[in-house]
């Protein structure tokens, strides 16, 4: 059993002042395709509603998206959001990432 990966309260926050401007697209997909400088790099966007083969992060009424084939990766990660002097961004800690690049979008395994 594959455990999802745990979205912070931060995370939810942001999703849902985001969703309170333009509920058009009220779900936050995180995803991780192959590429990036690192081998792997995360794919995060919104989107308007689940595929019938996602995990649902739910929680007040928002969803963060998690494909089946994503989460092996994600799993045991956290989904946060960082607002830092460079700027404000979805993130992921991810503890089976053994390296990643300096921009924190891709990593390796």
């Amino acid at each position: 059993m594959i455990l999802p990966p745990k979205v912070s309260d931060r995370a939810f926050a942001r999703l849902g002042a985001i969703v309170a401007k333009d509920a058009s697209l009220p779900c936050l997909r995180v995803a991780v395709d192959g590429g990036g400088c690192s081998g792997f790099q995360y794919d995060i966007h919104l989107e308007e509603a689940p595929a019938d083969d996602d995990t649902v992060i739910a929680k007040d009424g928002l969803s963060v998206l998690i494909d089946p084939v994503s989460m092996p990766f994600l799993a045991g990660a956290e989904i946060d959001f960082s607002a830092e002097l460079i700027g404000a961004r979805f993130v992921v800690n991810n503890p089976n990432a053994t390296s990643s690049c300096g921009c924190g979008t891709s990593f390796s395994m």
